[in-house]
């Protein structure tokens, strides 16, 4: 039987190698790394650092009081401490999910190919127990206790390694093998990434028409099925039934029985309405939804709120004045819970929902008439309720908002909206509604800051997304003012710029006021794109994020970064290079649309492009198929050859649209690789019963 575990180990160990592994720069702490003035003194880490000079002396400290009694041992113990401080530290001190106090040391159990490391590199481990086994140390970093493992007790006493492992490969057991990433091991160096293979790109973005409707949101209905949630900015949401690629159907969507109609609710125009909707990660079984707005308090009673310029926020409202004859926080922005229960037998089987409000989650009035964000989502990872808030309006943010951190405008929110604050907690904190601040959020434990910020220092971050396959890139557009439009990959406690900066240029010494960027740790954006790069002829321009896609219908597609802008019929797709950086490299695509579309595109006048209107947003659905909502309808990016684009990696030709199913090279590739994950969940499920037979 143990021989039957071991060869199933082996099999199932080598499909595991075979699947792709992710990194991008992040810090123990969940921040970004910041850029470093010069070289740490001690570590000598320079450029995106995870260290402050402070940490950096804090670890020359320790270093010291270890007082290694060999300088061999004692150059590799430097190394092992600093690698705090480098820009993968999160990945190099983690394991199964579990943060420890030594990094990763690569060893065999780590191929050099899978590592992207030479194979001296590889025995990284090898050469810490050979230079350090027979060195004296005080405070051993090595301590089994450190590890879980068996072993003798952590001491304050002077020891050696060989005090506490019988053997190398006893220690490099405990200390080496793959992290969290599998990608990333210490090797004695700062980690360095070797670009892998180029990605191909096809040509152009086939697109196919699938819906007439004008929607602002879309969410994939959380059971897994091929539905999802569309919601219009008037403030209806509708489930509609997505029709299988290359089948030739259409969404499938009754715009006269709405799933939920808050029309009555909230107050609309061009720049009001319902600008976002999430549902709980566990909707299907508990029915909970969640939904964005803006109301007008002149003619709601119910939308009330404090004034975002407040005495906390170091603003006077009486001295806001009136923005085109509309009385300062006159509108509220209000996230609002529902549910699905009791209209079905599950919520899963709910095709509507209660106009009932459940919980007014959060209220806040407005000082402006833009600039309002007002996305919502759940975090993959920890189950939180993100919301994406702008500075609030007026040119160039003049009470300086976003960088304000006892302001929650321009700033992403981190909310917990499944735990509810006792009265107490709530006024001591000074919430702005019922929900519950996080414990790791960045400033949760400091009072002269605001406990829901998560991230600061934007315009109006228009459409934010969780890449499916690396929940830790969380990518956000933020809509530029006259310069500049730019997406930024979100990290706790970062400060990306606003008003200080518009992508790449800074702001007037007037507009920036007292604030200097030399004070703060700014984060630049990843990609974006001058106004001077897209067509004008409606006199604007503003960036619409979109999704990494992962879907297999466009192979040449999938792992690059898609992206719009609302007013131009252009498009972008961002490639990282080199992969697992956090480097991107963004280029304008041309796109078509396919002639057997379900629904026929408008052209525009004179051309054969495609014309969409305004890009409003992007969704994806639960086949991770890539959806571009435009006011001229629903468009899904299909397969390239139905454009006549050349794309290598699709080994068949595409078949009509009618017959469809298993015999289009999309559903093809999509099927090998769900059935490769099938495999590896099978091989688990059998490891584990077999481990408990045996």
């Amino acid at each position: 039987m143990k021989g039957l575990v071991a060869f199933l180990s082996s099999i199932c160990c080598l499909l595991l190698l075979s699947a792709p592994c992710f990194s991008h720069p992040l810090c123990t702490d969940s921040r970004a790394p910041f850029t470093a003035n010069g070289s740490l003194p001690f570590c000598g880490y320079s450029g995106a650092v995870c260290c402050s000079p402070k940490d950096d002396l804090q670890l020359q400290k320790q270093f010291q009081a270890m007082n290694a009694s060999d300088s061999g041992c004692a150059s590799v113990l430097k190394s092992i401490l600093c690698a705090k401080c480098d820009k993968y530290s999160a990945e190099l001190f983690t394991v199964s999910s579990t943060r420890r106090p030594v990094p990763v040391l690569c060893n065999s159990t780590v191929s050099a190919e899978a590592s992207q490391l030479s194979q001296a590199a590889v025995d990284y481990c090898s050469s810490v127990w050979d230079s350090c086994q027979n060195a004296s140390l005080v405070n051993s970093i090595f301590a089994p206790s450190l590890q879980g493992q068996a072993g003798l007790p952590a001491s304050s006493n002077s020891t050696k390694l060989t005090d506490f492992w019988q053997s190398k490969a006893d220690f490099c057991n405990a200390f080496g093998g793959p992290s969290a990433d599998e990608s990333v091991c210490l090797a004695g160096e700062p980690v360095t990434l070797a670009k892998t293979e180029t990605l191909e790109m096809a040509n152009g973005m086939c697109l196919e028409k699938i819906g007439n409707g004008s929607f602002l949101n879309m969410v994939a209905h959380p059971d897994g099925s091929n539905r999802a949630f569309f919601s219009s900015q008037p403030g209806k949401i509708w489930l509609a039934k997505i029709p299988e690629m290359g089948s030739g159907g259409a969404l499938e969507l009754d715009e006269s029985a709405p799933f939920l109609d808050l029309t009555d609710e909230l107050h609309y125009d061009t720049k009001f309405g319902m600008m976002g909707l999430a549902f709980h990660p566990n909707f299907a079984s508990n029915g909970r939804l969640f939904a964005s707005f803006t109301c007008d308090k002149e003619t709601s009673p119910r939308c009330s709120g404090r004034c975002a310029c407040n005495t906390e926020a170091g603003c006077d409202p009486s001295k806001l004045g009136s923005d085109d004859g509309v009385k300062p926080c006159q509108y509220q922005t209000v996230i609002a819970e529902y549910t699905a229960n009791g209209t079905a037998a599950s919520p899963s089987t709910a095709t509507s929902a209660s106009p009932v409000e459940v919980r007014r989650i959060f209220t806040m009035g407005l000082p402006f008439t833009s600039n309002h964000g007002g996305q919502i989502l759940f975090g993959p990872s920890d189950g939180y309720l993100y919301f994406m808030m702008g500075d609030g309006g007026s040119v160039s943010d003049p009470y300086k908002f976003a960088q304000n951190k006892k302001s929650l405008l321009g700033k992403i929110m981190r909310l917990d909206v499944d735990n509810m604050p006792s009265t107490e907690e709530a006024n001591k904190l000074g919430l702005w509604g019922s929900y519950s601040i996080p414990r790791d959020n960045p400033y949760a434990e400091d009072e002269d800051l605001r406990p829901e910020i998560w991230a600061m220092g934007f315009r109006n971050p228009w459409r934010c997304s969780f890449d499916s396959a690396r929940p830790s890139y969380f990518m956000c557009a933020d809509v530029g003012q006259d310069l500049y439009e730019e997406v930024n990959m979100i990290t706790k406690a970062g400060n990306y710029g606003w008003s200080m900066y518009e992508g790449p240029f800074a702001a007037s010494e007037a507009d920036a006021g007292n604030t200097t960027a030399s004070s703060l740790n700014l984060i630049k954006y990843v990609m974006g794109y001058n106004h001077s790069e897209v067509n004008k002829n409606l006199g604007s321009a503003a960036i619409t994020g979109g999704y990494f896609y992962r879907s297999t219908t466009d192979p040449c597609m999938t792992g690059r970064y898609l992206f719009g802008d609302l007013y131009a019929n252009n498009f972008w797709a961002a490639t990282e290079e080199p992969p697992n950086s956090g480097n991107f490299n963004a280029t304008q695509i041309q796109f078509s649309c396919a002639k057997d579309s379900p629904l026929q595109c408008n052209q525009i006048s004179g051309s054969s492009l495609p014309s969409l209107g305004y890009i409003f947003s992007y969704g994806q659905d639960n086949n991770k198929d890539l959806f571009i909502l435009a006011s001229s309808g629903v468009y899904r990016l299909a397969s390239p050859d139905r454009c006549s684009y050349a794309c290598s990696k699709l080994t068949a030709a595409s078949p009509s649209p009618k017959t469809g199913g298993s015999d289009s090279p999309s559903y093809a590739i999509r099927s090998a690789e769900s059935g490769k994950n099938l495999v590896l969940v099978l091989c688990s499920l059998m490891l584990v019963l077999l481990g408990y037979l045996c």
